[in-house]
């Protein structure tokens, strides 16, 4: 687990106004849900063979002695929270959330112990069409940070719980001829989950998975229907991607479409957002049948794609936009006041006061990378100050003055 610190936090504010602005345009609603659950909501969803369920999560007793469990992902606590409060049955309901997620796993470039994600869940509506517009979403959100060339789009389609367990029966026929050549984990998965086999990181299980039985082979009508659906609309919509018939997802709640956009700038860890439908979660975990598909991306990893294609705007990795402080003792008590005026009369202006002494105070204000740097001086004329933009600087401004010289020079440094 790792602390965010203030030299970091103006990017991860950057990355969740950026999300917040495109979910609303979509008209997806925030729900927020408590970081604590009961542990067996985890184990009826997620799948108690799962590495999950079996290997990563927090689970503890409370004082009555009841399993509660924090969070290692969000779509079963969604879907608690949405079945508790009768937002699900009969309903189209579009929500998001954003928050930190716990996983005891080996810690890997962009991925923590806690971790954090931002969800998107949508329910009620069965057709391909929804499983477009989150798609959609997600590449608009791409777009609007500038990293759309640096993802490519994964998509697969799992079928539906009768197809895809014939597909494991053949799968696991075909792997038990090879089994002293799987890797460990996948001999431990063959029995468990042998869908994830085919993720398998091994180079010799990989090889060996080239003449295996592939899923898409095994797809039932509406399913390979849904799919063709989907790629026709992202078509239409000028989305890229590529077909990926290994694709799974490490959930056993997903069916149908699933997807992952996935980065090579990153190293081997390159998935940066996965989701896909869970039309049986909800009656799985007690409410009445209700289609469902959904994404989650990763805070961390996101943060550091966006660091290492060099694409946040430089305005973002600071937290403020002026700099106030008094070149001389006898102007210190105008710093405040200002500042408080400033606020008032420019709204939405970040104003940060110099509050420590005056030793040094020019190449302190500089050092602290403000775009704007105000300092005032008290004169015979009263308290007048000096503003430095980027460019060029405005002396000897009257009070009275600063409010419109500071909103005009605010403006032209925010659009250059």
């Amino acid at each position: 687990m790792n602390d965010i610190l203030p030299d970091v936090t103006p990017v991860w504010q950057y990355l969740e106004r950026e999300v917040r602005a495109v979910l609303s345009s979509y008209g997806y609603s925030e729900i927020r849900m408590p970081i604590v659950e009961q542990t067996e909501l985890f184990k009826r969803s997620i799948g108690e063979v799962t590495d999950i369920v079996e290997k990563e999560m927090y689970t503890f007793e409370d004082r009555n002695g009841e399993s509660l469990t924090l969070r290692p992902e969000g779509t079963a606590g969604c879907v608690r929270a949405g079945e508790e409060h009768g937002l699900l049955f009969n309903q189209t309901q579009r929500f998001w959330y954003q928050g930190p997620m716990f996983r005891y796993e080996k810690p890997q470039k962009g991925r923590y112990r806690q971790f954090h994600q931002i969800g998107v869940e949508t329910f009620g509506m069965s057709a391909s069409d929804i499983d477009a517009e989150v798609i959609m979403l997600s590449a608009r959100l791409w777009k609007n940070l500038g990293i759309l060339d640096a993802v490519t789009l994964q998509l697969n389609s799992l079928g539906s719980n009768e197809s895809r367990l014939k597909y494991k029966e053949d799968l696991v026929a075909y792997l038990t001829q090879y089994f002293d050549q799987l890797d460990e984990d996948s001999r431990k998965r063959l029995d468990s989950n042998p869908l994830r086999i085919l993720d398998s990181k091994s180079e010799a299980t990989q090889a060996i998975l080239i003449d295996a039985p592939v899923l898409s082979d095994y797809l039932d009508a509406e399913s390979e229907e849904h799919f063709t659906r989907l790629t026709g609309l992202l078509d239409h919509a000028g989305i890229k991607y590529e077909i990926n018939p290994r694709l799974v997802r490490g959930l056993d709640y997903y069916c149908k479409t699933v997807f992952e956009w996935v980065t090579d700038k990153l190293g081997a860890q390159g998935t940066v957002c996965a989701g896909g439908r869970y039309d049986g979660l909800v009656q799985q975990l007690g409410g009445k049948a209700t289609p469902a598909v959904g994404f989650a991306m990763g805070v961390e990893r996101l943060v550091l794609l966006l660091e290492t294609l060099n694409v946040i705007p430089e305005t973002e990795k600071i937290s403020f936009d002026l700099y106030v402080a008094a070149e001389t003792k006898e102007s210190q008590a105008s710093v405040m006041q200002c500042s408080e005026m400033l606020r008032d009369s420019v709204p939405g202006l970040r104003v940060r006061s110099h509050c420590s002494g005056l030793k040094n105070i020019n190449a302190k204000a500089r050092q602290t990378g403000a775009r704007l740097i105000l300092l005032l001086q008290s004169n015979e004329a009263g308290v007048v100050g000096t503003l430095w933009n980027e460019a060029e600087s405005f002396t000897q401004i009257p009070l009275n003055e600063l409010s419109s010289v500071v909103a005009e020079q605010w403006q032209i440094v925010k659009q250059s």
